[in-house]
């Protein structure tokens, strides 16, 4: 496997574990070179029979992955909402990762938004760092819909209440309730939670491979009609860019604040202050 010239993520592979680090920027800010490398990173291990875990962190400390980069979805057609008949690349990058055939693990220490939260909701498995990661999906605040499998994956996880409550709210979720709405599978605290997903990740890569990769296909065929679903969240993503207001609502994200450190650290409160009571 070569992955060279790398500038948004590394990647490190040692007995049969890759570990892929994120590093882009003061907030990772998910741009299109973090998303190209993403792409590539997914498809090389893939199909790598080297590896059998894959592990996905963060190189900060604050920030798994903000959000993926508003001022780049400004720059979006705007067009009404349209049937797709084949899946948008970002749906197709977080899609390698879940049906890939080996186990893959997200440990998110930081704070996750947007399409960071939906590309770690299509791994496998979730562990955070209690006491420090938060969760958001804020593009509701903004006039658009998480439109990268947010919510195609949210309600098969936590359900359709609290799915609607996060996705329709727009605030922060701490682990802790993360952990209890089983968006993650434990939330650990900073002694524990490297050696719980190391020593898990070294017992599945000792397992035969052919066993790992049956049993995950055969577990992910619980899922039902997430191709489908995702067709339609991509089709009702684009109607939102030409929805009233949306513009406006992630030039005012931008101004005040969004995707800085200080506004990223805030997000909810942020996303609560876009928008506009009624009349």
């Amino acid at each position: 496997m070569s992955l060279d010239s790398l500038k948004t993520v590394r990647v490190n592979v040692a007995h049969g574990i890759a570990r892929i680090t994120l590093d882009n920027g003061d907030v990772n800010l998910f741009t299109r070179d973090m998303f190209a490398e993403l792409t590539r990173v997914g498809q090389a291990l893939a199909q790598d029979d080297a590896v059998r875990v894959v592990i996905l962190h963060s190189a900060n400390p604050d920030f798994f992955i903000a959000h993926y980069d508003v001022a780049h979805i400004l720059q979006y057609p705007q067009q009404r909402e349209v049937p797709l008949t084949e899946m948008k690349p970002f749906h197709a990058m977080c899609e390698t990762f879940r049906t890939m055939p080996k186990a893959t693990i997200a440990v998110i220490e930081g704070r996750v938004g947007g399409g960071g939260s939906e590309l770690a909701l299509s791994f496998d498995m979730r562990f955070a760092l209690r006491g420090k990661a938060v969760f958001n999906q804020p593009e509701v605040a903004l006039g658009i819909i998480p439109g990268g499998s947010g919510t195609v994956r949210l309600p098969r996880l936590i359900g359709r209440s609290r799915a609607l409550e996060v996705i329709l709210g727009c605030d922060d979720v701490d682990a802790e309730l993360a952990e209890a709405w089983g968006w993650v599978n434990r939330a650990l605290p900073a002694d524990a939670l490297w050696p719980h997903v190391e020593r898990l990740a070294a017992r599945i890569a000792s397992f035969p491979a052919h066993a790992v990769a049956a049993a995950k296909a055969s577990v992910l065929r619980a899922d039902k009609e997430i191709p489908a679903d995702l067709l339609a969240e991509g089709a009702a993503f684009q109607g939102t860019l030409y929805g009233p207001g949306t513009r406006a609502a992630m030039e005012r994200f931008l101004a005040n604040g969004g995707q800085t450190p200080a506004g990223e650290l805030r997000l909810g409160a942020l996303a609560g202050e876009l928008g506009t009571p009624p009349a």
